[in-house]
């Protein structure tokens, strides 16, 4: 079998990190890079799992633009596994054509090794892992151990693995991917999170898998006495709208 077909990518504009690396937004996402490569280089962390407590937080943006920073270190390794089998999203947000043979067609399939279904995108240096065709039930393929073999290779093969999973609280797809990424970045959206759904969110993951959290659009300042903190772009790019901020502690 043949690797996915290589095409041209066109990311919106919303990838600052791809399509404006020198400016201000992106340099908001190098501070959340810089949380990362920490986890990474400190406790080991490799492979990220990016969710929301609900649709529409802006999860799927803040993983590809998180990728393309850390991607800016020519010598690093950076996939992006589209994780959510309801719907393929982060190859719209590049511009790139969805369908098959992606993750979930791998999965169904053992003859398929992880180089098959990957498409690597040269300019830059970030390789995407599709969610494949939509699927009707993909709870039973997340479930299988096929997973779990082929983040066992992504492991080997790539330096930063960012899992861009389904919504925490409607659905039991990200439970289940718990078992394989080392953590949780939780995407919320400010003033728009509904605090029950995020109540949910915070009480389904496990405190010991939950990395920080990122907040999209937030209006507050931020404060020293958060410690370690990493200003955010907001996840909708609308001028006017504040920076939001990663935080590393649970109490909201």
């Amino acid at each position: 079998m043949m690797n996915a077909n290589l095409q041209e990518p066109r990311p919106v504009e919303e990838l600052v990190s791809f399509i404006a690396p020198s400016s201000l937004e992106a340099d908001q996402y190098r501070m959340l890079r810089h949380a990362v490569e920490r986890l990474h280089q400190d406790a080991g962390c490799q492979v990220f799992g990016i969710t929301s407590a609900g649709a529409g937080d802006g999860k799927t943006v803040t993983t590809l633009n998180l990728a393309g920073s850390l991607a800016q270190s020519a010598g690093t390794r950076v996939l992006v596994v589209c994780a959510d089998l309801h719907r393929e999203t982060a190859t719209r947000y590049l511009g790139l054509a969805p369908g098959s043979p992606g993750l979930a067609e791998a999965i169904a399939n053992d003859e398929y090794e992880l180089s098959q279904v990957v498409r690597r995108l040269d300019d830059f240096n970030v390789s995407i892992l599709p969610a494949g065709v939509p699927q009707v039930r993909p709870y039973e393929l997340l479930a299988s151990s096929r997973l779990q073999i082929l983040l066992r290779q992504a492991r080997e093969q790539y330096d930063y693995v960012l899992v861009d999973t389904p919504p925490v609280a409607p659905l039991a797809d990200c439970r289940l991917l718990g078992r394989w990424v080392d953590g949780f970045i939780l995407v919320v959206a400010a003033n728009k999170t509904p605090r029950k759904l995020l109540a949910e969110a915070l009480t389904t993951l496990a405190p010991s898998k939950l990395f920080g959290v990122v907040f999209n659009g937030d209006e507050q300042p931020v404060s020293p006495y958060y410690g370690y903190y990493a200003q955010h772009h907001s996840d909708s790019n609308t001028p006017g709208r504040s920076p939001a901020w990663w935080r590393k502690d649970r109490q909201l």
